[in-house]
């Protein structure tokens, strides 16, 4: 079992930055990927950033240039630097965990969320 804890989310103003912070614990050697995802107001939540256990990142088209996944060298945190932030940017930010433990059936965790507002 995977258990995600988020933090960092804030308020900024547009042209800033923050950093979003995502602590996993419990079985974190199971993990083959992690991400982060947001979900603004009567939105869906779409996925943001990912960073697989080999290290490969993805960017949604929206941060790219902007946004930057990363992975502590123990594997257990993973951070999200926001940068040159917009209100378009404004949402809930969840973590997310991909798990595919030995012999059993993958397992998807998330967090709670932090929210991030970027005023104008």
């Amino acid at each position: 079992q995977v258990q995600l804890m988020e933090s960092g989310g804030g308020l900024v103003q547009a042209g800033g930055s923050l950093r979003l912070s995502c602590l996993a614990s419990g079985s974190i050697f199971s993990i083959s990927s992690m991400g982060w995802y947001r979900q603004a107001p009567g939105k869906q939540r779409l996925l943001v950033a990912v960073i697989t256990s080999g290290g490969n990142t993805n960017y949604a088209d929206s941060v790219k240039g902007r946004f930057t996944i990363s992975r502590d060298n123990d594997k257990n945190t993973v951070h999200l630097q926001m940068n040159s932030l917009k209100p378009e940017d404004t949402a809930v930010y969840y973590c997310n965990a991909d798990s595919s433990p030995p012999h059993s059936d993958s397992m998807h965790y998330w967090g709670k969320g932090t929210l991030v507002t970027v005023s104008s």
